[in-house]
């Protein structure tokens, strides 16, 4: 194999990855990806004790134990670009020697499971609920600098999303991935299934208009009006398709959770957006304990 050079893969003084700022042995199987770095200890203050604590730039992390199980909880910052430096720094943590910079002959898959907020597209998703994605659509172009494939179903449902939104031609090519169905399957009970979108950013890409004009002001109804057989758009952020489509190409598992903080289709945003994620972070630790 061939070694990845310093200008690759940045390892800083201490070991560490660069962004990230951690070493392998500081990362546990299961990591838990936040948007938001002050959401960390939020998560984090249900462990039963915390053994690892780093901040570079954004990307928080603490590493601890549920009980006897370990877990990692990392924020990630907004956006598919930040994305792309957690997952790809997280796979190199897990699958990279970092004294020969060789790729391991064994690899390991981990469990990036991400808590977020989102905005529901549905009238009966309503603020103060629950989204576990079974797919991440993304229009925020990432996954179009890797190599991958869609198989026919996900050929089938690009090309009708395509020709419903209209959107081809405006800002690239769309992609879609699924989620993992061993993680999936734990999130069912209180929680609402089906496509999440990601967008590369929270005002003209998601549709909002404050001074500047959009260019598919019909946005929001064509995503809410969208059907593929069983499969509907649920809500849309900016992160899932991305943590799904590296995850994917990279052997990882991984899902994504929401707490609905707004309903695009009926105009109403959370009046307690910060009550509704600490019931979500409350309902992960649950199923962790007991089922991951």
């Amino acid at each position: 194999m061939s070694r990845i050079a310093e200008s690759e893969m940045i390892i800083n003084d201490r070991g560490a990855i660069y962004h990230l700022d951690l070493r392998p042995e500081e990362i546990a199987g299961t990591i838990v990806t936040v948007g938001d770095p002050d959401r960390v200890k939020e998560l984090s203050k249900h462990f039963d004790s915390v053994e690892v604590k780093r901040q570079h730039r954004e990307f928080i992390s603490h590493t601890g134990y549920v009980g006897k199980k370990r877990i990692t909880v990392l924020s990630s910052g907004i956006g598919p670009d930040n994305i792309d430096i957690v997952l790809n720094e997280l796979d190199a943590l897990a699958n990279i020697d970092f004294t020969t910079r060789e790729i391991k002959k064994n690899l390991t898959s981990l469990n990036i499971i991400r808590l977020g907020t989102s905005g529901s597209l549905q009238v009966d998703i309503p603020v103060d609920s629950f989204v576990a994605s079974t797919h991440g659509l993304g229009v925020d172009n990432l996954l179009n600098f890797y190599r991958h494939e869609q198989n026919d179903e996900e050929q089938q449902l690009l090309h009708s999303f395509i020709t419903h939104t209209q959107i081809h031609g405006q800002i690239g090519n769309p992609y879609i991935s699924s989620g993992a169905g061993s993680l999936v399957k734990h999130f069912v009970k209180d929680f609402h299934h089906g496509i999440t979108v990601t967008c590369p950013g929270f005002y003209g890409p998601q549709g909002r208009i404050l001074r500047l004009g959009i260019r598919n002001p019909e946005l929001i109804n064509r995503l809410t009006d969208f059907r593929f057989g069983q499969h509907r758009i649920t809500n849309f952020e900016m992160e899932t398709s991305a943590i799904y489509g590296l995850g994917k190409l990279l052997g990882h598992n991984c899902l994504a959770i929401n707490a609905i903080v707004a309903n695009r289709v009926k105009k109403e945003f959370s009046k307690d957006g910060k009550a509704v994620v600490e019931n979500l972070i409350k309902k992960f630790i649950d199923i962790f304990d007991s089922s991951i």
